[in-house]
């Protein structure tokens, strides 16, 4: 196998004239028209300054060219930094800020209140909108249509992605093309996509899952995709008849099993269905078995390691876990120093080629969660059965992951906190049947105010992206409080389990 990401993902595609993308309206583009684009795009970004080891944020709408522009950072030895479109201006500045890229591409529309942020901290701001057009696309159109590729080896970086935990800021995870290429690898043969795999595609691609578990293994097999720009039930339902395969969040599945025409018809001729990045309830997975024969086959991985485990491809996908640890990836349950005993429940670790290099300048926090011997510490409790099954128990931090989206408590207990009548906030998650998680927050009032739950979330929304936003909220008169003074959000949690049931 190529030791790069750029080799062994789109160089292939040079010459291909069969479809790679199929876009809503019809649209077909070609293995070989999508190479031109990138090669035309990894021109320009040179010009513009980009070069091996150098950084390129990108927050932009996912279209064809916006997967070339990954494929393009690739091609020079870039490493690419996708940011979710969802971000305002003030959460932008600390990833332009922390990483240092040297370019930023954004959507045009949001040109004027970016450009100040890329001058504080020194980018260089190019546009592209979600048909493509932009600087970007200018500087391009006179380009070559082949680059030849910067040498780079597996333990490059290829990749910088945000992941949120409960202390301190967003941690820059270092993912190398070793780490990408040796994953892509094990999910294509595990799950068996081959050149004949049509994959529906409706993730995002600034996040692990529509960006390296679907692009990836897809790119690496010579498959192709049905590219939609988001999810959306109409266009699914038209266009699952033209796939092989797909891969959602849970969210997906429930949303396809609210409307009668998803049946056992539409799908006779899929072959796999794939959820992750949230918690599936084991209700959907039953209720997905019943409607349509398939079962779906449910997996865990996080940022800093891609995939980690998957339930079977043949054998019991078995509802309420995450199946196996993949081919080449260790995974112990640990305790107080030591691995526990079948059954019992500890913090999940994770050791393989799979796994990140560490956080971008933060050599504390590296040293916290990723021991010298190569075992990373997941910060998800978890438990593995007499027959090797994994299951994900709870989280021993905060992290709320709602519709695939990690959402740092922290960060919305600040601005709560700020706001007028309220004295603290605790933010939790709670189970949602569409989302996994959802947002869910509890307010103090201070005395004597008159204090409106839905008023004080509204204060708050334009400083947050929407995913991040609770969905409800409560105004109490106390926290509960251990011994020690700390709030003990597992109190809260079941409390208010139920509050979004049905």
């Amino acid at each position: 196998m190529p030791n790069t990401l750029f080799d062994a993902l789109f160089a292939p595609l040079q010459g291909r004239q069969t479809s790679l993308l199929t876009l809503p309206d019809g649209q077909r583009i070609s293995g070989d028209a999508f190479y031109c684009m990138l090669a035309r795009q990894a021109h320009a970004l040179r010009a513009s300054g980009l070069g091996a080891g150098d950084r390129i944020a990108v927050q932009v709408a996912k279209s064809p060219a916006a997967l070339a522009t990954y494929g393009a950072a690739l091609a020079l030895g870039a490493v690419f930094l996708p940011l979710n479109t969802a971000y305002t201006a003030e959460e932008v500045d600390y990833f332009i800020g922390d990483a240092t890229p040297r370019l930023f591409l954004c959507d045009p529309a949001r040109a004027r209140a970016l450009q100040p942020v890329c001058d504080r901290h020194g980018a260089h701001l190019l546009t592209m909108d979600a048909g493509g057009s932009g600087d970007l696309a200018d500087l391009a159109a006179a380009m070559p249509d082949h680059i030849t590729a910067a040498d780079r080896g597996p333990d490059d970086l290829a990749a910088l992605l945000y992941t949120s935990g409960t202390t301190g800021r967003s941690k820059g995870a270092m993912l190398s093309h070793g780490n990408l290429l040796s994953n892509a690898g094990v999910l294509a043969e595990l799950w068996r996509f081959t050149a004949g795999d049509v994959l529906l595609h409706a993730l995002p691609v600034f996040h692990t899952h529509g960006l390296f578990v679907a692009s990836n293994t897809v790119l690496l097999t010579g498959g192709a995709m049905i590219f939609l720009p988001g999810f959306d039930l109409e266009s699914v339902l038209n266009l699952l008849p033209q796939a092989t395969a797909m891969m959602g969040v849970p969210t997906f599945y429930t949303r396809l099993l609210e409307d009668a025409r998803f049946d056992r018809a539409l799908v006779a001729h899929m072959r796999l269905f794939v959820s992750g990045s949230a918690p599936l309830l084991a209700e959907t997975h039953a209720a997905f078995a019943a409607r349509t024969g398939h079962r779906i086959l449910e997996r865990y991985g996080m940022t800093e390691t891609n995939m980690n485990t998957s339930n079977p491809y043949d054998g019991d996908r078995r509802a309420g876990t995450v199946g196996f640890p993949l081919p080449g990836v260790e995974l112990r349950i640990m305790a107080d120093g030591a691995e526990v005993v079948p059954g019992d429940v500890g913090m999940i670790e994770v050791r393989g080629p799979n796994v990140f290099q560490g956080y971008w300048q933060m050599p504390e926090k590296t040293a916290e969660e990723l021991r010298p011997d190569g075992w990373f510490i997941t910060g998800d409790l978890g438990r593995v059965d007499g027959e090797g099954y994994v299951q994900i128990v709870g989280r021993q931090k905060d992290l709320v992951i709602s519709g695939g989206f990690n959402i740092y408590p922290k960060e919305v207990e600040l601005l709560l906190d700020a706001v007028p009548g309220v004295v603290e906030s605790a933010v939790i998650g709670l189970p949602h049947p569409d989302f996994g998680e959802a947002v869910f927050a509890v307010l103090v009032a201070q005395k004597g105010a008159a204090l409106d739950a839905g008023a004080a979330l509204d204060t708050i929304r334009d400083r947050l992206a929407r995913f991040k936003q609770p969905k409800a909220a409560v105004v109490v008169d106390d926290l509960p409080r251990n011994a020690m003074g700390k709030v003990q959000k597992n109190v809260l949690r079941a409390q208010y389990s139920g509050w979004f049931a049905g």
